[in-house]
């Protein structure tokens, strides 16, 4: 519609000057005619296409007798090049779709702290929709509290940025199935004297996430975000497995990627366990007297559940 309502419109500037100018009717007027065979609108609007998408048939074209035509045509020339370039940036824009591609990519609608390797740790669970890879995927970590500085200011915003456990190095990870991000809460952690009793709505405490990454198919960079606040943050729990082997295939079954268990935990901050850990070993003890109990949480973003099916990860 913008190309054709363009030519109409010039058709119709053509047409205007051309009868101004006496050229449509036969024997009269000037001999020299501003654009040389135009006779009727028509031909107006094949001369007008004809400039704009620079065919050039050879049986029209503008002479020096008009100086409004010549401008005319420079207009055109000016505003053709303009559609195309708005044109140009609307479909590659619409064939882009980065922020679609965001939607793909799901966090866990909860996050957790449990023992891994002998150490309390903060972990979510982050997967990928598509069968397309995220390239050079990055995720970051921040805690966001209020916090008061020794001179008595307080900042309502501080930001402190959280180390992910990686045994690549650095922030970088291969999404090529869901993963479990964790973060070991040490005495170097913003989290060091984080209680399961701070664990509520009251606790001015927000821990952001930011998945970067580049769509594999346009080359474009993606972002996804998510934050989980206090009373997000399950104590004593842990993620259930979702990736299975089936006849040397891995598959991933997403309608239980949400689901946690209730594992053995310390009810206590990571600067306690340490300075006791006898606390963790009496709790192996406990841990073979009871079973462990299943929590089913529902999948972020998921309206449907999300699944795949065994032959779709591979």
């Amino acid at each position: 519609m913008s190309f054709l309502c363009s030519w109409l419109l010039f058709a119709m500037v053509w047409w205007l000057i051309a009868f101004a100018h006496g050229d449509l009717a036969p024997g009269e007027g000037t001999a020299v005619p501003c654009v040389t065979s135009i006779h009727s609108f028509s031909s107006a609007f094949l001369f007008s296409i004809e400039v704009q998408v620079t065919i050039g048939f050879g049986g029209r074209m503008v002479t020096e007798e008009c100086p409004l035509a010549i401008l005319i045509l420079i207009v055109q020339n000016i505003v053709g090049l303009m559609i195309n370039a708005i044109m140009l940036g609307c479909i590659f824009m619409k064939t882009a779709q980065a922020h679609r591609r965001a939607e793909t990519l799901i966090f866990s609608k909860h996050a957790v702290i449990a023992v891994r390797h002998g150490r309390l740790c903060f972990m979510l669970r982050v997967g990928d929709l598509r069968k397309s890879m995220i390239i050079s995927a990055t995720i970051h970590m921040q805690v966001v509290r209020k916090t008061t500085s020794p001179e008595g200011e307080v900042v309502p915003l501080h930001q402190v940025d959280i180390p992910m456990e990686n045994g690549v190095g650095g922030n970088s990870i291969f999404l090529v199935a869901p993963l479990i991000i964790y973060h070991v809460i040490d005495a170097n952690s913003p989290l060091y004297d984080l209680a399961p009793s701070d664990l509520h709505h009251h606790q001015d405490l927000e821990i952001i996430v930011i998945l970067e990454g580049v769509v594999e198919t346009t080359g474009i960079t993606t972002q996804a975000r998510t934050s989980y606040l206090a009373d997000e943050i399950l104590w004593g729990q842990r993620f259930v497995p979702i990736v299975a082997e089936e006849d040397g295939r891995y598959s991933v079954d997403y309608s239980k990627f949400g689901n946690t268990i209730k594992v053995p935990t310390p009810l206590c901050t990571a600067r306690q366990l340490d300075e006791d850990r006898s606390l963790l070993d009496a709790l192996t003890l406990a841990s073979a007297r009871g079973p462990l109990r299943k929590r089913s949480v529902a999948v972020a973003k998921a309206k449907p559940k999300f699944s795949i099916s065994p032959d779709s990860l591979s």
